[in-house]
């Protein structure tokens, strides 16, 4: 039977009430879900399999500095810490004539990214003492996200780096190749972050253990956020060689280790 305009009409409203009011829950809920600010000049929700963008810090420095004053442990600072403060962990031979500088976030997708395309570039490009690489570590995805993964991965990194340098760059690769989606607060976990660090061989003493659960490192930790703040690199990942910028991307691809590593030696001026 035929239906009459006037039902007709008001079936296709409700339709399409419907269909705005579905559109508008799917846009506070990837509102609540991400919150990365990616661009120069846009707010975007952060898509990897769109393109690749930058994770942008939103976060100040107060935020991190509050919450440092506001702990009653006292600040422990790991073993073979570098830089002002204790706040850069170096990698490779400290005399090395040229710097290759890597700020990143243990939650920042695109960091992981980078990882899987060019950590082991980064660590071969060190290996014949020419070059060193300086990590700076942020914690600002934990206010962009929610949770407090970023900080306590950090301080975990801590206690790696107090147990060795190298145990220091096993866990930091460990972490960024079982990096939980962004959505997640898995390196909030101590206990799944012990897991992890199981992968690295001798890692897990009994101080390493200790360091995690007490949470050892969070003060330290709060002082590399902040130091990380105060760097006026707005943007993980970021990598400077001798203070030179390097493109991590080539359009909407990580750059490919022949690319990168060309990039590294011609600003080390070394090809």
């Amino acid at each position: 039977m035929a239906q009459s305009p006037s039902k007709q009409q008001a079936k296709r409203i409700s339709a399409r009430e419907r269909i705005q009011e579905a559109q508008r829950r799917e846009q506070l809920a990837a509102k609540r879900r991400q919150r990365i600010v990616v661009s120069v000049s846009a707010v975007v929700v952060l898509a990897l399999a769109g393109g690749v963008a930058l994770a942008v810090s939103s976060a100040s420095g107060k935020d991190d500095k509050a919450s440092a004053a506001s702990s009653s442990a006292p600040l422990v600072v790991p073993a073979n810490a570098t830089g002002p403060d204790g706040t850069v962990i170096t990698y490779g031979k400290a005399d090395a004539p040229h710097t290759m500088e890597v700020y990143e976030d243990f939650r920042c997708p695109v960091c992981k990214h980078f990882e899987a395309a060019n950590g082991q570039s980064v660590k071969q490009l060190t290996e014949d003492g020419q070059i060193k690489v300086e990590y700076h570590l942020a914690a600002f995805l934990d206010k962009n996200l929610g949770g407090k993964g970023s900080r306590t991965a950090l301080a975990a990194a801590g206690a790696a780096l107090n147990e060795g340098v190298d145990k220091f760059k096993a866990f930091h690769d460990v972490l960024y190749a079982n990096q939980p989606d962004e959505r997640e607060d898995g390196f909030g976990d101590v206990n799944h972050l012990l897991d992890l660090a199981g992968q690295v061989p001798g890692l897990k003493t009994d101080a390493f253990v200790k360091a995690v659960t007490d949470r050892t490192y969070a003060p330290w930790a709060a002082k590399v956020a902040d130091a990380f703040n105060n760097s006026g690199v707005t943007g993980t990942p970021t990598v400077k060689v001798d203070g030179k910028p390097v493109n991590l991307f080539a359009g909407n691809s990580a750059a490919t280790p022949e690319q990168f590593t060309a990039q590294v030696k011609q600003a080390a001026g070394l090809q």
